[in-house]
């Protein structure tokens, strides 16, 4: 699912309030914080995840492995900061506008 420039803001903004669920150590990304970022988009949808150290080419492969083994859509990305949504099909817990 591709989210639209509306939707992206729309979800920025209420990510803004928002505290980092997962919080990735010196080990970076690995298949159990997949996991546990999977657990916790079925429950919230919209999270956020702090990176681990390291330079930018780094952090980007961390949150290009999150999404990919997620299926999560990277909404907003800020310094060690990403913000991540994915659709619980069963029990939606955001109206997305159009």
């Amino acid at each position: 699912m591709s989210l639209s420039p509306t939707q992206r803001r729309y979800l920025r903004s209420l990510a803004h309030d928002l505290r980092p669920v997962i919080l990735l150590g010196n080990k970076g990304a690995t298949e159990a914080v997949a996991k546990e970022l999977g657990q916790a988009l079925d429950i919230h949808e919209l999270v956020k995840v702090k990176l681990s150290g390291g330079d930018k080419d780094e952090r980007q492969a961390q949150i290009a492995f999150l999404a990919g083994q997620t299926g999560a859509e990277n909404v907003q990305e800020i310094g060690h900061i990403v913000v991540l949504f994915r659709r619980n099909e069963q029990d939606p817990k955001l109206a997305l506008p159009r």
